[in-house]
């Protein structure tokens, strides 16, 4: 009797693990939500690419900075700053506006604000059990399209690709 429910427990167990599908886990690589590319252009020779100074980008009216250096501690405030001529920062996917505060020379008594905001459709894709859904942008615009007002750093806006579905590729200019 003892072999009988021990052979019967060993074969509900095995079968148990037989079942397990191998996309139970979201597999390294999987195409995710795509953040927003930006690049930077000098606006005196807008083909050469400019490095900004300590750009902190915040999510407006919250305080909240986007994560540029993930491997700084979160109290850590270089976390939350750039010193590059590209970025990538999150769009919302529960609304279809995201509006960003771009703090350029952060810190220092030069700091300069200027506040974008982004519009564009939404869509959610499929990927997988495991994965879930992936969100992707379409016909992206900013608003106000242009700075050239004395004050702002920023002197241009100019949305490349207005189709965000990876991030291989850049999807907005800005030039100052």
């Amino acid at each position: 009797m003892k072999k009988i429910v021990f052979i019967t427990l060993s074969l509900l167990l095995s079968l148990s693990f037989w079942n397990c599908e191998k996309d139970d886990i979201c597999a390294e690589g999987t195409p995710v939500t795509p953040r927003l590319i930006i690049e930077f252009y000098d606006a005196g020779n807008p083909t050469v690419l400019k490095n900004v100074t300590n750009l902190r980008v915040e999510e407006f009216g919250t305080g909240e900075g986007v994560v540029f250096n993930e491997s700084l501690e979160d109290t850590n405030e270089a976390r939350y700053l750039s010193n590059g001529n590209k970025i990538a920062i999150p769009l919302k996917t529960f609304a279809e506006i995201s509006e960003f505060d771009f703090k350029f020379n952060y810190g220092d008594a030069t700091e300069n604000n200027d506040v974008i905001s982004f519009t564009y459709g939404k869509e959610d894709i499929y990927i997988s059990r495991a994965c879930g859904y992936k969100t992707i942008f379409n016909s992206t615009e900013n608003s106000p399209s242009a700075f050239p007002v004395a004050g702002y750093w920023i002197q241009n806006i100019e949305v490349i690709q207005p189709n965000i579905e990876t991030e291989n590729e850049v999807h907005v200019k800005i030039y100052f």
